[in-house]
């Protein structure tokens, strides 16, 4: 496969000034994206290419960019020219076209940006104007990263795919790319059924409810897992169910040994029994030296993978390996809705502290970390995007009221204080985790390290679910801290609950 480096670029599209765009449309609204693309580099996209199906726009350019072909040339095209975002600029276009759209540059490991906004692509609903209405790359403080490869469809196409928390913002998103890569079959699991009937209605286009691919279970039921692993087979697995409420855990820390700890450890099983050939955790940057019970038993999740991993690899029968994402814009309870309510609504914006900062990343990004990591993995390793420098959430919050035309007067911050578990800055490694270089530069990866590693699981945890089970929430945060011995459960009482909308981790 000839490289990056060796496809020209047309005018105006240098590779440091963004992603590789397809636009679809040569239109009047294509015309205008091309242009503007072209003045504005900081939007992060270069076009490389335009598509139309109208015959008397074939080979002509727009501003330099060459009409390449049809719409239904789109995967090949993507492919060929190497490109990384698709963007629809067809106004009015179908939903059932904005569909087959969507899983056509999917199929060639693009990503997808939406007129009328970024936004859209982000929370997939219309909140603006125009592309311009969001910056992404102003709000998370660098250029949006592409992480998923067409290398990935070896991995996906023609197996059988299982995904835990399929309702849920990275499940739903997961799910629907890894249609796009043509599995043959796909498996959707969650304990809300209502989640599930509307993701395979915005899959399918219709949500009749009668074949196998929706799977009502509770990852804490082992037995109901056992049956689902024994009857449907999957041959890969990602794992994205999980409690992840930062302050309602430290109010209910079996709840989370139950969901996070107890539920990974009965699909991994399940895995293990089975034959899987490929499972994925999804864990969280809260679980690098993790001072919450959110982090800690995200933790526990990743040194159940790494010590299953290893004994996996020992006998050759499958890949096990987890991914840390920092905090995700566009996912539900994320700070983008949160924000966008408490403006509309006249509210102060919450913020637990003037120099708090986080790591963000998009669902775009998010999404196609865990696919490549699917595909890169060997066994054990924890996967993790380089997400840069930290942003202060105070510099967020003032950069979204800018784009959405409000002045710094129209912005109230009330400061809460940080929360019990919470930490100033996060962290994307423990201080004991060597940080591995892989064959994505912008991927880094870690194995077991650190005061704790999997040899030290055995026998710890039973007793772990034995306090969770009788709800015993002063001795699970004790077994917690005898696990994870860098881990100390937080001496403040939690706060009482604020009044108004709050994210998670801010």
């Amino acid at each position: 496969m000839s490289s990056l480096s060796s496809i020209p670029f047309p005018r105006g599209s240098d590779p440091a000034l963004g992603l590789r765009t397809l636009v679809i449309g040569a239109g009047a609204a294509g015309s205008a994206l091309v242009r503007d693309l072209h003045r504005a580099p900081e939007f992060g996209l270069a076009p490389v290419g335009v598509l139309d199906d109208d015959p008397a726009k074939a080979g002509r350019e727009i501003d330099g960019i060459a009409v390449l072909g049809t719409l239904a040339q789109l995967t090949d095209l993507a492919v060929e020219h190497r490109a990384q975002v698709v963007a629809l600029a067809i106004p009015g276009l179908p939903h059932h076209r904005v569909r087959e759209l969507a899983t056509a540059a999917a199929a060639a490991g693009a990503a997808v940006r939406y007129l009328p906004s970024f936004l859209a692509a982000l929370r997939r609903e219309v909140v603006g104007s125009d592309m311009r209405t969001l910056d992404v790359n102003r709000l998370i403080g660098r250029h949006e990263v592409h992480v998923v490869s067409p290398d990935v469809r070896a991995v996906i196409e023609g197996r059988r795919v299982l995904v835990t928390g399929a309702g849920g913002s990275i499940g739903s998103e997961l799910c629907r790319q890894v249609h796009a890569f043509d599995p043959s079959a796909l498996y959707m699991l969650d304990h809300d059924e209502s989640n599930l009937h509307r993701l395979q209605l915005e899959i399918w286009g219709e949500a009749l409810l009668t074949d196998d691919s929706l799977v009502i279970a509770d990852i804490r039921d082992r037995p109901r897992i056992q049956q689902i692993f024994r009857d449907l087979k999957p041959e890969v697995v990602f794992h994205a169910a999980a409690h992840k409420h930062l302050p309602l855990l430290e109010r209910h820390p079996s709840e989370a040994v139950k969901s996070n700890v107890l539920g990974t450890d009965n699909l991994v099983e399940a895995a293990l029994d089975t034959g899987v050939e490929r499972f994925v955790l999804i864990s969280t940057d809260k679980a690098a030296d993790p001072t919450s019970v959110l982090g800690a038993s995200k933790r526990l999740a990743e040194l159940i993978v790494q010590a299953n991993a290893r004994d996996a690899r020992n006998l050759g029968t499958g890949v096990f390996s987890a991914v840390r994402f920092g905090n995700v814009l566009g996912s539900r309870g994320s700070l983008l809705s949160v924000l966008e309510e408490q403006l509309r609504s006249g509210s102060p914006v919450t913020i637990t502290h003037p120099d708090v900062t986080r790591f963000f990343m998009t669902i775009e990004e998010a999404v196609g970390l865990v696919l490549e990591a699917g595909r890169m993995a060997e066994g054990g390793e924890v996967f993790v995007l380089d997400m840069g420098e930290p942003v202060r959430i105070v510099d967020l919050v003032h950069n979204f009221a800018e784009q959405v035309q409000l002045g710094a007067e129209d912005v109230e911050i009330r400061y809460t204080g940080l929360r019990a578990g919470e930490k100033l800055n996060e962290a994307l490694f423990s201080e004991g985790e060597e940080r591995l270089p892989t064959a994505h530069a912008r991927i880094l990866a870690t194995v077991a390290g650190g005061s704790a590693g999997p040899e030290d699981l055995a026998g710890g945890l039973t007793g772990l679910y034995e306090a969770a089970a009788v709800n015993a929430d002063a001795e699970v945060r004790d077994r917690l801290a005898d696990l994870l011995p860098g881990y100390r459960a937080p001496e403040a009482d939690p706060v009482p609950a604020l009044s108004a909308p709050y994210p998670d981790g801010f």
